[in-house]
């Protein structure tokens, strides 16, 4: 098994935080936050290949230029992300045939993506064939712990309400659309059948921060009905509306390795 690695950064002022929040529900403006502090220290070759570019909103708020090329299935997520001028193109597809020649790319990014594919070997191998031999390919995804560390379901197993307890998990799992929460182990595995190395991962979102992400599902409603009736996450994007929200997030917005972490952020190798 590949070691994990003692990674650290801005843990105690994330500066994608307040960005974040002022255009995101706080739920995912939270686990947003602190995935993008970790692209501090990546450093992504050209041309480079963002497998599940949605619509363009990360990529706008953390990287100081345009990547290569963003792929995503969803049309009306590309229509916005060409708009904010995130990438250089963009492509509608999916993750397991993409409309390239074979060792085109020499990087790869996906963020909070390949937990929601069904069938996530396919798109690894399809991954595997359009990077260059030694190109990395960088994803970051919830984790075997993610599920056994949701608040509301703990609360109920305490109370020996542990029917109610599954029936609550899989509604969450739902809604979240998860469908691949693995172990590093079992990452590795796949990602070795598929023609990658791993090279090195770490934990990060502590159940704490979990806990904070979980309940902001439901106090985030407001900001779904905002986005159905405006096509805006946050109508008034002001301190005196987000300042409490910002305060309270602070707290669990560590970009920080955490031995306990939820999700875990992966480094991958083509062979």
């Amino acid at each position: 098994m590949t070691n994990k690695i003692s990674h650290k950064v801005a843990a105690k002022e994330n500066e994608y935080l307040w960005p974040m929040l002022k255009s995101l529900p706080y739920f995912r403006a939270l686990l947003r936050s602190v995935e993008a502090a970790f692209y501090k220290d990546v450093s992504l070759q050209k041309p480079c290949l963002d497998i599940g570019c949605g619509d363009g909103h990360f990529a706008e708020l953390v990287f100081d230029h345009a990547i290569s090329l963003g792929m995503d299935p969803a049309h009306a997520s590309l229509k916005e992300a060409k708009g904010r001028g995130s990438y250089e193109m963009l492509v509608q597809a999916n993750g397991d045939q993409q409309p390239f020649p074979s060792k085109h790319f020499a990087s790869a990014i996906s963020n909070s993506v390949l937990e929601h594919i069904p069938q996530v070997e396919l798109v690894l191998e399809e991954s595997a064939r359009l990077l260059k031999p030694g190109a990395q390919l960088i994803f970051c995804v919830p984790n075997h712990r993610w599920k056994d560390n949701l608040l509301i379901s703990n609360w109920l197993k305490k109370l020996t309400l542990n029917k109610l307890a599954q029936s609550y998990e899989r509604l969450f799992i739902k809604i979240s659309r998860h469908v691949n929460m693995f172990s590093p182990k079992e990452w590795e595995s796949r990602l070795n059948q598929a023609g990658f190395k791993l090279e090195r991962y770490w934990h990060y979102f502590s159940p704490r921060s979990l806990h904070a992400l979980e309940l902001g599902h439901y106090f985030g409603f407001p900001s779904l009905i905002s986005r159905w009736l405006t096509k805006r996450w946050i109508l008034f994007p002001t301190k005196w509306n987000l300042a409490l929200s910002y305060q309270y997030l602070k707290p669990f917005a560590l970009a920080e390795a955490d031995q306990r972490g939820t999700y875990t952020w992966l480094v991958a190798k083509r062979e």
